[in-house]
C-alpha cells in the first residue's frame, strides 16, 4: 500500500468513526474529506464517499435487522425508488461544473449540520428529543409490529426515496440527513429503529449508485477500496466507543465541523 492509499485508509477510518458516533448523517463528511485530503473534484469523491458510506451502513443494516428493529418493507420501499432515481443523479453530475457542485453539496452540508445542531442543543436544554407533529401518515400497527400501509404513508415515503436517491447520485451522499428527519416526521418509530432503517435505506441505494458509477466508467477503484475498507474499521472501532463518548455534546462538535468543511468547500470553488 503506497502513502495515497494509507491517507484514504485513514481519512476512510475518520468517516467511520464519525458515522458510528454521530448516527447516519455523518457520512456526509466523507466527500470534503476525499476532496481536500485526496485532491479529488466533487464527480470523482461522489462515488467512492457513496462506496465508503454504503459498506458502513451495511454493518449498522445487519445489526439492526438481527435486533429486528429495521421495518425492512419502508426500507425496501425507500430504497427502490432513490436507486431509480441515483442514474438521473449521476447524470446530472456529469453535466454540471465542479463550481455549481461544490456550492450545492456546500448548502446541503450547512443545512444537515444546523439541523443536527440544533437537535442535540434542544436535547441538552430540555433533556427530550423534539416533539412530533400531531398527525403522523405512518403509524404501527401494534398488533403485528408492522406500519400501515395507506395513501399518505406511501407518498411521504416515496418522496423521501426520490430525494435521497437523486441527491446520492448528484452528491455522494448517503441521504442518512434526509431519510432521518423524514422517518421522524412522518412515522411513529422509535429512534432505534428510524436510525436502524435508514441505515438499510442508505446501504441500498449507495449500492445502486455504486453499481451505476461502475458502469458509467466514474468510480476510481484504486482510490475507493482502501477508503471503503478504512470506512468500515472505523464503525467498527467507533461502535465499541460509541456507548461511552456518543451524545449531543459529540453531535454539536460534528455539526461544528461540517460548517467549517462547508465554508472550506465554498472557498476552493471561490478560488
Amino acid at each position: 500500500m503506497n502513502e495515497h492509499q494509507l491517507l484514504g485508509a485513514s481519512l476512510g477510518s475518520l468517516v467511520g468513526l464519525i458515522l458510528a458516533l454521530t448516527g447516519a448523517g455523518g457520512g456526509i463528511l466523507a466527500v470534503p474529506l476525499l476532496v481536500f485530503g485526496l485532491g479529488l473534484t466533487m464527480t470523482e469523491a461522489a462515488p467512492v464517499g457513496l462506496l465508503a458510506v454504503g459498506l458502513a451502513a451495511w454493518v449498522g443494516a445487519l445489526l439492526g435487522l438481527r435486533q429486528g428493529i429495521v421495518r425492512y418493507r419502508a426500507a425496501g420501499f425507500i430504497s427502490g425508488i432513490g436507486i431509480l432515481m441515483t442514474p438521473l443523479g449521476l447524470w446530472l453530475a456529469h453535466q454540471l461544473p465542479n463550481r455549481p457542485l461544490s456550492f450545492g453539496f456546500a448548502l446541503i452540508l450547512l443545512y444537515a449540520c444546523l439541523r443536527i445542531y440544533r437537535k442535540a442543543s434542544h436535547h441538552l436544554q430540555h433533556g427530550q428529543p423534539v416533539a412530533r407533529a400531531a398527525f403522523l401518515p405512518c403509524v404501527l400497527n401494534p398488533q403485528v409490529g408492522r406500519l400501515r400501509w395507506t395513501l399518505p404513508c406511501a407518498r411521504s415515503l416515496a418522496a423521501t426515496g426520490v430525494f435521497a436517491g437523486l441527491l446520492s447520485g448528484l452528491l455522494g451522499v448517503g441521504g442518512g440527513f434526509v431519510i432521518i428527519p423524514a422517518l421522524t416526521r412522518y412515522t411513529d418509530l422509535d429512534m432505534k429503529s428510524i436510525v436502524a432503517t435508514s441505515l438499510a435505506v442508505i446501504a441500498l441505494v449507495s449500492t445502486g449508485s455504486v453499481m451505476a458509477a461502475t458502469v458509467s466508467g466514474a468510480m476510481h477503484w484504486a482510490v475507493a477500496l482502501p477508503f471503503a475498507a478504512g470506512a468500515v474499521a472505523g464503525l467498527v472501532v467507533g461502535l465499541q466507543a460509541a456507548r461511552y463518548l456518543a451524545g449531543p455534546r459529540l453531535q454539536q462538535v460534528f455539526a461544528l465541523a461540517g460548517f467549517v468543511a462547508a465554508a472550506l468547500m465554498v472557498y476552493k470553488a471561490l478560488a
